[in-house]
């Protein structure tokens, strides 16, 4: 019941002091206190009844009405037999917290109050129970097979009035009712998701983004004939997908949480079905990846392309460029179980997510997924239109790839995981095929070598230095940046200078005196006067190209 409808309610003789613009709030249940912090007692969605017996004086007043709106109270109605008037403070307390404040006349009992509260949500509870029974029926012979999750979705919308939505471990929405979810509340709440999982608490789990509630359902699927209880969490929760729903089911009866799990059941199909779909592609991938790796006649892995082609891009007119992309899963040493954990189909579920987006591979991307795995690794063979010369940046890039799943797969991989990416150029012919693998696995490589649980790197960084800093040892790093920065850093500690500052803009602005003065906003005789110090402190001479160069490595390494 609404707020609004006591309000209405002759019998009760509320009057309203404040929070008018709540009273579509919904009570779930009554308590009467005069405790001065009730917050033990309190569970959300409550009407507080209070004689005011915990106010002293005006400082007790908002401190109190604080407790209840920090409980998820929605209203309280305090009486009138034991201070006459509601006392100003009160009022000004409730309208600060945006807590809907009642009087309640001396001549009406709380009891009477209670009574017809409880009455009511007793009253709706018994129909929404009745009501559920047939709504599952429905549900259950309107599922997947019936028209997808969306008419499921539809169903809840209409007869439970609930907005939900399905979203991937990424937080891409695969099916909702309505109005899409944003993407960066979709990626909040799946991050959220794994977070929850990797705790191994049950779901629903709660989730408050920009001030709304959505409770949070996974949605299990078989994988692979594996049943759900006998797979690692740390697998599972980087593959199953959630169902999103815009409410609060802390307080649901089990009859509606029961309707909810059967809704995840029906949608579970519907992924296996997907995934069943993606079979061809994958085997495509797998012949293709076993005839690069075991050195096959480029003549051999042109007509497997010539078939897989047309199955990756119906309707492609001309042989598309390729590209390889290479994902790796691993677990800490210390993780507990890390080493029964399969590492290649963890990343290959992973991978082809990410590429699935149609942020990262366009609106088609569901027609072009081919992962294969082999160990530990997955490997995606991406193709694309023939457009532009070999070597060209045409195709995805490994910046791309990240930019919408690093936050939630970070959640879900936790403290003893990573995920580490690496991709190649675009080749356009069967015999480069062999040499973008390498190029994709060295450019994972690099990805490892930094900082951070999901990392990717891409072909254009092997022929930079930033191929060669990440092996070199961490103590001959020390020791080489120590070297050379430590002077100009106890320097700056000392005397409240800028000369690391200055040293990073003039190798930036490749020692012109006059773009580094501008860009400093500095006189060009201070520029010269702070360079000429960094050279007697470090006893290196900045113009020649060989100190530049140390410098420049000293600072990407520091």
């Amino acid at each position: 019941m609404r707020l609004r409808a006591l309000l209405e309610t002759d019998a009760l003789g509320l009057r309203l002091l404040g929070g008018e613009d709540e009273l579509d709030r919904t009570v779930r249940g009554v308590m009467t206190t005069d405790l001065r912090d009730p917050s033990r007692y309190l569970s959300g969605g409550e009407l507080v009844l209070t004689g005011l017996a915990w106010r002293r004086d005006a400082d007790d007043s908002e401190p109190f009405v604080r407790i209840l709106a920090g409980a998820g109270v929605v209203g309280l109605a305090a009486g009138e037999a034991e201070l006459g008037a509601i006392p100003d403070d009160l009022i000004r307390a409730c309208t600060q917290h945006r807590l809907p404040l009642f009087a309640v006349n001396e001549s009406v009992a709380f009891a009477t109050i209670t009574e017809h509260v409880v009455r009511q949500v007793s009253g709706e509870r018994a129909g929404d129970l009745a009501a559920v029974v047939d709504r599952h029926r429905r549900l259950m012979t309107s599922g997947p097979a019936g028209g997808g999750p969306e008419v499921v979705l539809d169903l809840l919308g209409s007869d439970l009035d609930l907005r939900a939505w399905v979203l991937s471990p990424t937080g891409r929405q695969i099916a909702g009712a309505g109005d899409p979810l944003e993407a960066s509340v979709g990626a909040t709440l799946a991050g959220e998701h794994l977070a929850a999982t990797r705790t191994g608490r049950r779901g629903p789990h709660r989730a408050v983004v920009n001030g709304t509630t959505y409770s949070l359902f996974p949605i299990r699927h078989s994988g692979r004939g594996a049943a759900p209880a006998a797979r690692d969490v740390r697998e599972t929760v980087l593959s199953d997908w959630l169902l999103a729903v815009e409410a609060d089911a802390g307080d649901w009866p089990a009859a509606r949480l029961d309707l909810l799990q059967g809704v995840t059941q029906l949608i579970a199909v519907e992924r296996d079905r997907r995934d069943a779909a993606r079979a061809v592609r994958r085997r495509l991938a797998q012949e293709v990846l076993e005839l690069v790796q075991t050195g096959a006649a480029p003549a051999e892995i042109a007509a497997r392309l010539r078939v897989a082609a047309p199955v990756l891009l119906p309707g492609l007119g001309s042989a598309p460029h390729w590209q390889v992309i290479v994902a790796r899963v691993d677990w800490s040493q210390s993780a507990t179980g890390a080493a029964e954990i399969a590492g290649g189909p963890v990343a290959q579920a992973l991978l082809e997510e990410i590429l699935v987006d149609p942020a990262v591979a366009g609106s088609d991307s569901s027609d072009r997924i081919a992962v294969a795995h082999a160990g530990d690794e997955a490997i995606a063979l991406v193709p694309l239109p023939a457009v532009g010369p070999e070597g060209s940046e045409s195709g995805l890039h490994a910046d791309a790839l990240l930019a919408a799943v690093q936050a939630p797969l970070s959640a879900g991989l936790a403290d003893d995981g990573r995920l580490t990416l690496g991709v190649s150029a675009a080749v356009h012919s069967a015999e480069g095929l062999r040499g973008a693998l390498e190029e994709a696995r060295h450019a994972r490589r690099v990805a490892a070598a930094r900082p951070g649980r999901v990392c990717a790197a891409g072909h254009h960084e092997l022929a930079s230095h930033v191929l060669l800093l990440p092996f070199v040892p961490d103590d001959v790093r020390r020791a080489f940046t120590a070297r050379l920065l430590d002077p100009l850093r106890d320097y700056d500690r000392r005397h409240r200078a800028e000369l690391i500052p200055t040293l990073e803009a003039f190798l930036d602005c490749d020692g012109s005196w006059t773009r580094c003065a501008t860009r400093l906003h500095l006189h060009v005789n201070t520029l010269r006067y702070r360079v000429g110090r960094i050279e007697q402190l470090t006893g290196r001479d900045l113009s020649r190209l060989e100190d530049k160069l140390d410098f420049f490595l000293a600072l990407r390494m520091s």
